[in-house]
């Protein structure tokens, strides 16, 4: 590998000269900064990204940590992405598939400056372990946390969940199923308590939580709308912790000969494309704002500047997979 010395020595000159040339720092005269180059080009000098990276103090690199690629974390990524680059930063895509060992990998690489920062979208390891990365470089995270040390540009899912709810409610629907995602996370369970106080409020019937829990794709979707077919006594409508569910829903039930927004409802979540393409009725939850605000949080800390945080609000887009009977 060639070095500073290498070019030192067939320029014959100093390496402290060869540094001012390559690092564009410090007089050096024309003739000598020209034998310099045409030395580093007789080399083939490519300078070392990492130690250029540690003595300006910065890689100009983000990293993203997602334990896969959903629907909602293209768009995540795509939007983080865009803001990052209007400021000169590129991003690394970290994909752990919930190995704890990738992700401690990602977090080292922020500790040897490899990564000026990291945005979190789903985690794997406890936060305990997480925190003491932060110290090297800003982590901002899109779950739900409580730290003094990690910000979080996480939205409260309980206003958002109860929009559908009550909105199916208002419709006339009264035996609403819900479709969760991850047990483990705390918008499941923050939806499944949502879910509870709503029964309790109009005196419906509530069901087991486990009935349909740990949904994530359009296959669970599938699957929820193949035991929909099976039920004797049906339920009138279904609410979903995600749009691909909702869609995978849509699409079986369709095969199977119901059509939604007259033989059941449903109602999808994070407004991604496949509720519109399929006309799914939706909670509009403002991912691509999430990620700008979460650049900003980052950025704020590289440049130690205050950055403008957009407010954030769920919405409910009314589409034809619900009924429109007012009761």
């Amino acid at each position: 590998m060639t070095t500073i010395q290498d070019i030192a020595h067939l320029a014959n000159v100093s390496s402290a000269t060869v540094s001012r040339v390559i690092n564009k720092n410090g007089y050096v005269s024309k003739s000598t900064k020209e034998k310099v180059k045409q030395a580093i080009q007789e080399l083939d000098y490519v300078p070392n990204s990492q130690a250029v990276s540690l003595k300006k103090g910065s890689t100009k690199t983000l990293g993203i940590i997602s334990t896969d690629f959903f629907d909602t974390a293209s768009v995540l990524l795509r939007s983080f992405t865009m803001e990052a680059q209007k400021e000169g930063y590129n991003v690394t895509i970290f994909i752990t598939n919930q190995n704890k060992q990738k992700e401690l990998d990602a977090l080292e690489m922020l500790k040897s400056k490899q990564l000026d920062g990291i945005f979190l979208l789903y985690r794997t390891n406890e936060w305990e372990i997480i925190e003491k990365y932060e110290k090297y470089g800003p982590i901002v995270t899109l779950n739900r946390v409580d730290s003094d040390i990690i910000p979080s540009v996480y939205m409260d899912q309980y206003s958002g969940y109860l929009l559908g709810l009550e909105h199916l409610y208002y419709t006339g629907c009264r035996k609403i199923i819900n479709l969760y995602s991850n047990e483990s996370g705390l918008n499941t369970q923050i939806r499944i308590k949502t879910f509870e106080e709503f029964a309790q409020k109009y005196h419906l019937p509530s069901h087991d939580p486990s009935l349909f829990i740990n949904l994530a794709g359009t296959k669970d979707g599938a699957q929820a709308a193949r035991w929909f077919h099976q039920q004797t006594e049906k339920p009138d409508a279904f609410m979903c912790a995600s749009d691909s569910v909702a869609a995978g829903f849509v699409a079986e039930a369709m095969h199977l000969g119901y059509i939604a927004g007259e033989d059941y409802s449903i109602i999808g979540f994070d407004n991604i494309f496949l509720s519109e393409m399929l006309d799914i009725t939706t909670i509009h939850y403002p991912v691509d704002l999430q990620a700008e605000n979460a650049f900003h949080l980052i950025y704020q800390r590289l440049v130690n500047k205050e950055q403008e945080v957009q407010p954030l609000d769920f919405k409910l887009i009314q589409r034809g997979s619900t009924k429109r009977t007012i009761h």
